[in-house]
């Protein structure tokens, strides 16, 4: 059930200068805090790495100085250095996550004896294991099984079973649930004593909703604290010293419930953990992010008393949890303990990034080839648009760069609510533009003419990392939801000639068109909510002849609509959207839906629908800014009176929409 091992903790090669452990006492004197009869233990993390070796953004096909295993690796050889004790894990999601791990799935593949490349560097750095995350499992369990085998370390998962038992401790588990490492440890004295540490990793259950296509009638998941439960006494019984949780899974609620997602802080309850490496929601702890959590305290960077610790993501931090070790007869306690998240880089007060550390060489050597690939692979067509995509007048008429990212919303959700309670529920999709020039300039738009899509473009269609949700909502709150969107607008007088149109306080990833249903905007009405979403006149009415499927929207009627996190979770303080009405959340970024939706589609037709429109105000018209460029576009505009109407300021061209 189980596998051993046997080699000393700091090994050779791994270590800056080469240098064997013993002689790094007297020049690296870690362990001088500890007496005769204790050691110290350092245990690093990665966690969420999504394949990003390379410090690139190959979405904006750049390099940048905030993400990279290479840059990871650095921060692990300087701890390597000055310990005599040191481990090395990762928390999973390493299989998939940006478009290297697309490249290699999609296109090149994985055949028998291939190495995948976030695999090969991790060998390179020297893993001493790893857990699997819920991305893992995104291209299938053959991609997996056929990715692992490269591994010069075990990986773990306890709860992803092909055959399920009576418990736990029954199961056929996918992969081994968990490993025993015999090492040896140097004591403050500089003598030498065994040490078994035992590695037991975790994966959210939720991998059946969102990998159900590929899993569903192969494998099952068991709750992840029951399990550990099961299986914990067992590696006790077997002599581990010290147990560490590998949880791919987030700091969330205390209280526990079956299956839940987060379940690292009752996880960290279970008898004989000693330690939590978790990960999942790409965040960093100790940080105040995790403020006021139950039993987590950010201060001794413990949660419910154990050592912890969250290493963000993408290789932006390294987790780090030291353990002072002591003897208690013939196995080994831990007395206290310390946690922190090293960075790779800092913002600066100017928004401006520096780098904390250099690449490691050999890391860069070992995925080089991979990564000169991926380049190639973002920089040619994965797929064909049959209109232009661009953003000229997404803030006055609905508009295609808005509607492809609603149509790859829409096809992901309705995907992911098949045979939920919610499947029957009429889907909307809710997405705003990003590149509406405002301050970004008369340039700040998405241009792409039809024919061939690249990977790269999708970064001009969706900017941020966002993860894709879906919200409940009543027609209500969905008429509020575009009422609060609508404040984008000023309030224009009847009768009245060149009116300015936009409010320049209101940022244009706040206006979000809910594709599904129709409506208008009257625009001579004044807004309900103001730029920050507080209340401006409760008894405004800018949404009208708000219908869909050609019947006005019952306020009482029930929706689902699909959207990301940040508005989800109350980003933009939308009615609807506070973050308690989600019923999805799902693993996967916003944008890596796009690119899936047009490799799937192989063409697209982002051609905008008209689903929304000013109301007609005889007599009235309005000024809008907009790139130079929109003029080659006039002609798409069928549902709104446009013409030029002169230069605009800093470059911007003007435009008279006659309402």
């Amino acid at each position: 059930m189980t596998a051993r091992t046997h080699f000393p903790l700091t090994r050779r090669g791994f270590l800056a200068g080469g240098a064997a452990g013993a002689s790094l006492i007297a020049l690296h004197p870690y362990s001088a805090f500890a007496a005769a009869n204790q050691a110290h233990l350092r245990i690093m993390e990665t966690t969420d790495l999504h394949v990003h070796v390379f410090p690139y953004d190959y979405y904006a096909d750049k390099p940048v100085d905030t993400v990279g295993l290479s840059r990871t690796a650095s921060l692990i050889e300087a701890v390597r250095a000055e310990a005599t004790n040191a481990m090395l894990v990762d928390n999973g999601d390493f299989l998939q996550g940006n478009p290297m791990g697309d490249y290699i799935a999609y296109e090149r593949g994985m055949k028998d004896g291939d190495m995948h490349p976030v695999i090969a560097a991790m060998n390179t750095i020297g893993f001493d294991a790893s857990t699997l995350g819920n991305h893992e499992f995104n291209y299938g369990l053959d991609f997996l099984m056929k990715s692992l085998e490269g591994a010069n370390f075990p990986i773990v998962s306890a709860n992803v079973v092909k055959t399920m038992g009576a418990s736990p401790r029954e199961d056929e588990t996918l992969i081994k649930p968990y490993i025993i490492l015999d090492r040896e440890v140097t004591d403050g004295a500089g003598e030498k004593h065994p040490i078994r540490v035992g590695l037991i990793g975790f994966v959210p259950p939720q991998i059946m909703n969102w990998d159900r296509k590929h899993l569903e009638g192969k494998v099952q998941t068991r709750d992840i604290v029951a399990t550990a439960q099961s299986w914990v006494p067992q590696m006790l019984e077997e002599g581990c010293d010290i147990i560490v949780a590998l949880s791919h899974s987030g700091i969330g609620p205390a209280e526990h419930a079956e299956g839940m997602e987060n379940a690292s802080t009752p996880l960290a309850r279970v008898d004989g953990i000693d330690a939590l490496m978790t990960g999942h929601s790409h965040l960093v702890f100790p940080s105040s992010t995790f403020d006021g959590f139950a039993e987590v305290d950010v201060a001794t960077g413990t949660i419910s008393g154990k050592p912890a610790v969250m290493g963000g993501f993408w290789g932006s931090h390294m987790g780090l949890i030291d353990l002072l070790l002591e003897r208690d007869g013939n196995r080994w306690k831990v007395i206290s303990s310390t946690s922190e998240a090293r960075p790779i880089s800092q913002r600066n007060e100017d928004r401006s990034i520096t780098a904390l550390v250099e690449d490691v060489p050999g890391v860069i050597a070992s995925v080089q080839k991979e990564h000169d690939e991926t380049l190639a692979y973002v920089r040619r067509a994965v797929g064909k648009t049959s209109a232009p995509l661009y953003s000229y007048f997404a803030l006055v008429a609905d508009d295609p760069s808005v509607q492809i990212v609603s149509q790859a919303q829409t096809w992901y959700i309705a995907e992911m609510l098949k045979r939920t309670e919610y499947e029957a529920l009429p889907l909307l999709s809710a997405a705003a533009p990003f590149k509406a020039g405002g301050r970004g300039g008369p340039d700040y738009y998405t241009d792409v003419a039809p024919g061939d899509v690249a990977i790269k473009n999708v970064a001009d269609l969706y900017l941020y990392p966002n993860t894709i949700r879906a919200v409940k909502v009543t027609g209500q709150q969905l008429k509020d939801w575009l009422e609060r969107s609508a404040g984008m607008f000023n309030q224009v007088e009847p009768g009245k000639a060149d009116q300015v149109l936009l409010n320049p306080d209101f940022p244009s990833y706040n206006f979000d068109v809910i594709d599904g249903v129709t409506y208008e905007i009257d625009l001579s009405q004044p807004s309900k909510y103001g730029p920050k979403g507080e209340d401006l006149n409760p008894d405004a009415s800018r949404i009208v002849n708000l219908m869909h499927q050609g019947q006005p929207v019952d306020p009482a009627a029930e929706f689902v609509i699909a959207t990301n996190n940040y508005r989800a979770g109350g980003g933009g303080d939308f009615p609807g959207a506070k973050g308690d009405t989600i019923i999805f959340e799902g693993p996967d970024t916003n944008r890596d839906i796009i690119v899936r939706f047009i490799v799937e589609e192989g063409t697209i037709n982002p051609t905008a629908d008209g689903n929304w429109r000013f109301k007609a105000l005889p007599g009235t018209s309005v000024l809008f800014d907009t790139g130079p460029k929109a003029v080659d576009h006039l002609a798409d505009l069928t549902t709104l009176a446009i013409e030029p109407a002169g230069d605009g300021p800093d470059g911007f061209a003007r435009f008279r929409i006659t309402l």
